[in-house]
């Protein structure tokens, strides 16, 4: 799996003060927004270190690599932080269904205004 060198400066700014961040997974092909999760640092380590997705379940409370169970892994291509330094942005390559419920995204159900 690919490892990650980020600048040490930037990681010491992420502001894991309140445990979890938004983790938004999109596309690194056609910039689709695949779904949210939760990373706290040790997530954020793993995924680092491994090349793939790896998030805190709040509901579980537990790590969990995506695809460890389903086969959908998530091929981390970039990591990006926003300019608050309390948002993560994933940039994949998705094998398979990003949500549970099977679909490609998790953001299937659509709102008409």
């Amino acid at each position: 799996m690919a490892k990650f060198n980020f600048d040490s400066e930037i990681l010491k700014k992420i502001d894991f003060k309140g445990g979890l961040l938004p983790a938004i997974v999109q596309d690194f092909e056609n910039n689709q927004v695949l779904m949210l999760a939760y990373m706290n640092e040790e997530s954020l380590k793993r995924t680092i270190e491994s090349g793939t997705t790896w998030f805190w379940s709040r509901s579980r409370k537990e790590y969990w690599n995506k695809g460890a169970t389903s086969g959908h892994f998530q091929y981390v291509k970039s990591i990006s932080v926003d300019c608050d330094y309390d948002t993560i942005l994933l940039e994949v390559e998705q094998i398979g269904a990003a949500c549970h419920t099977g679909n490609r995204s998790c953001f299937f159900n659509k709102l008409t205004v």
